[in-house]
C-alpha cells in the first residue's frame, strides 16, 4: 500500500505541473490574440486617420516684366510647398518686335503654380489676390498686384493636354498660312511669267514688221468697259422715245394723207357745183 500511495502522490505532481504548464500556453495565446487585435485596430485607426493630400492649382493672370519661375516659387514657399511652376512665354512676332527695336527680354504673359495641398491653394489665391507682389519696398516688383485663381478640379495633366491642343493649333494655323503664301508666289510667277511671253511675242511681230510697237502698245489695254447702270437705263430711256418719236411720225404722216384726200375730195364736188 505503500508504493501505491507513493505512486499516486509522484503522479499527483506531475499532472497538476502539466496542467499548469497548459494554461500558462492558453494565457500566453490569448495575450498575444488581444495584441494581435489591437495591433490592428490602431493599423487602421491609422489608415483612417492618414488622408491622401491633394494637390491644388493656382492660376496667375499677370506677370511683370523680368519675373521668373524662381522668383515665384521664393514668394510663395512662403505659405505652403510649391511643386510645378509654368509660365507662357509670350507670342514669337511679340519677340521679334522686340528683337527689331532693340530688347532681347523674354517676358511672359501668364503661369499656373501647383501647391501640394490644395487647401493651401484656396488660402493663398483668397488672401494674396491684387495684394502687393513684394513685401518691402526696394523690391522691384512692389508696384505690381498679385492677379491669382484657384482652379477648381483643375489637374496638371489638364494644362499639359491644353499647352499640346495649343501647341497643334498654331502649327496648323502656321501650315495654312505658308500655303497660302505659296499659292499666293505662284500664282504672282505665273503671271510675270506669261508678261514676260506677252513682251518676246510683241517684240517679235514688231521686228516682223507686221504690227508697228505704237499699236502693239495700244492693242494690250484693248477692253471693253461693261457699262454701268444709269448708262444702262438712259440707253432704254433713249430707244423707247425713239420708238415712240416713229410712232407719232406714222401717225401725223396717216393723218396728213387723210387731210389731203378729203380736200381732194371736197375740192372736186364744189367745182362740179
Amino acid at each position: 500500500m505503500s508504493e501505491k500511495d507513493d505512486q499516486i502522490v509522484d503522479k499527483l505532481p506531475m499532472e497538476s505541473a502539466s496542467d499548469a504548464g497548459n494554461e500558462e500556453e492558453q494565457d500566453s495565446e490569448n495575450v498575444n490574440k488581444d495584441q494581435g487585435c489591437h495591433r490592428g485596430d490602431h493599423v487602421e485607426e491609422v489608415k483612417v486617420k492618414v488622408k491622401k493630400v491633394v494637390p491644388g492649382i493656382i492660376y496667375l493672370g499677370h506677370i511683370p516684366p523680368r519675373l521668373r519661375p524662381r522668383h515665384i516659387r521664393n514668394m510663395l514657399s512662403v505659405h505652403g510647398e510649391v511643386g510645378r511652376i509654368f509660365l507662357q512665354a509670350e507670342d514669337h512676332f511679340v519677340r521679334k518686335k522686340k528683337k527689331k527695336a532693340g530688347t532681347n527680354a523674354k517676358d511672359f504673359t501668364e503661369g499656373w503654380v501647383e501647391f501640394r495641398d490644395k487647401k493651401i491653394a484656396k488660402l493663398v489665391a483668397a488672401s494674396l489676390n491684387n495684394t502687393p507682389m513684394g513685401t518691402r519696398k526696394k523690391n522691384r516688383f512692389h508696384d505690381d498686384l498679385w492677379n491669382m485663381k484657384y482652379l477648381h478640379r483643375f489637374n496638371w495633366a489638364h494644362l499639359s493636354e491644353r499647352l499640346a491642343y495649343e501647341r497643334q493649333v498654331r502649327r496648323q494655323r502656321m501650315q495654312v498660312e505658308v500655303s497660302q503664301a505659296k499659292r499666293e508666289t505662284n500664282f504672282f510667277l505665273q503671271n510675270v511669267e506669261k508678261s514676260k511671253s506677252f513682251e518676246r511675242a510683241e517684240k517679235r511681230r514688231a521686228k516682223e514688221g507686221l504690227v508697228s510697237s505704237g499699236a502693239a502698245k495700244e492693242s494690250s489695254w484693248n477692253f471693253t468697259q461693261r457699262k454701268t447702270e444709269e448708262e444702262i437705263q438712259a440707253y432704254k430711256l433713249g430707244r423707247g422715245q425713239k420708238k415712240r418719236s416713229s410712232k407719232t411720225r406714222e401717225f401725223e404722216e396717216k393723218a396728213q394723207s387723210n387731210r389731203t384726200l378729203l380736200a381732194k375730195i371736197f375740192n372736186s364736188t364744189a367745182a362740179q357745183d
